[in-house]
């Protein structure tokens, strides 16, 4: 452990860390796709081994870093530390987004880490792991590609934005409101696309790929770092009621400011 003051910038070169050892793991997967053990979490979610390894490989660094940080991963949910209060710190880690993607040889996927501090976003890290594209941000320091600064898109007209979304591909979960959803979209839009890593349609706002995003049943380690990115790229983020998005949410719709509110129009629920 460093004796360094836990500031956004500490967080953010330990999730930087974090993230390129989990990537290690992944790229072993990927030249070993064929032989990997995975298995059905759940009705609309897969894990592999390379999940698991991952995962435990990212909290190991953190834990070095912040030893009595709280800890919120996909794959073994919470193990909160009695002397978080120490630092305040909770870090939230998905360590392979877009398994489904990964197991299929679908090239989006992604390392996604973010560090809350008494629990507000201080930073966050979502790593495109097929192109090796690093997508950061600190609370209040701007959103970054690569080193390079990033915003939204400009995009106002509907007719030419393209939005992202996600949704369950098993199970039967809200089908009729997800096709809802789409139907009041995609004729007036430049198109609807839905690649499979919520962290990745989050840092595609960001960077101006996409003018939107929408999506159902989230997790908070599927968005953390990436509503942190899209804020600080000039994105808005809010749930599909329009009130501000903690990483707690299960919905959020990310825009740029000219589109959001012609979207929450749209998708708004509640």
């Amino acid at each position: 452990m460093t004796s360094q003051p836990i500031t956004p910038q500490f967080l953010l070169d330990a999730l930087r860390d974090a993230a390129a050892a989990g990537a290690e793991v992944i790229r072993d997967g990927e030249r070993r796709r064929a032989a990997l053990v995975w298995r059905e979490k759940s009705a609309t979610d897969f894990v592999s081994e390379i999940d698991t390894t991952a995962e435990a490989r990212i909290i190991a660094l953190l834990r070095g870093r912040v030893p009595h940080a709280a800890i919120l991963a996909e794959e073994s949910a919470s193990t909160l530390s009695p002397e978080r209060r120490a630092t305040g710190v909770t870090f939230v880690i998905d360590p392979l987004d877009g398994t489904t993607n990964f197991l299929h040889g679908v090239p989006e996927y992604a390392v996604s880490i973010a560090a809350l501090v008494d629990d507000g976003l201080a930073a966050g890290v979502v790593l495109h792991v097929p192109r090796d594209e690093w997508f950061t941000a600190t609370a209040g320091g701007g959103a970054h590609r690569d080193g390079t600064r990033i915003r939204v898109s400009d995009i106002a007209a509907p007719d030419r934005a393209l939005i992202a979304t996600g949704f369950p591909f098993k199970g039967g979960h809200d089908v009729d409101r997800y096709l809802d959803q789409m139907r009041r979209l995609m004729t007036h839009t430049a198109g609807l696309r839905r690649p499979g890593s919520a962290s990745l349609d989050l840092a595609g706002v960001a960077c101006g790929r996409f003018d939107g995003f929408w999506e159902n049943r989230l997790a908070p380690w599927d968005i953390a770092a990436g509503i942190l990115i899209a804020r600080e790229a000039g994105a808005i983020v809010t749930d599909l009621a329009g009130a501000p998005c903690p990483v707690a949410h299960t919905s959020v719709l990310a825009a740029n400011p000219k589109m959001h509110g012609w979207l929450l129009e749209r998708l708004r629920v509640g």
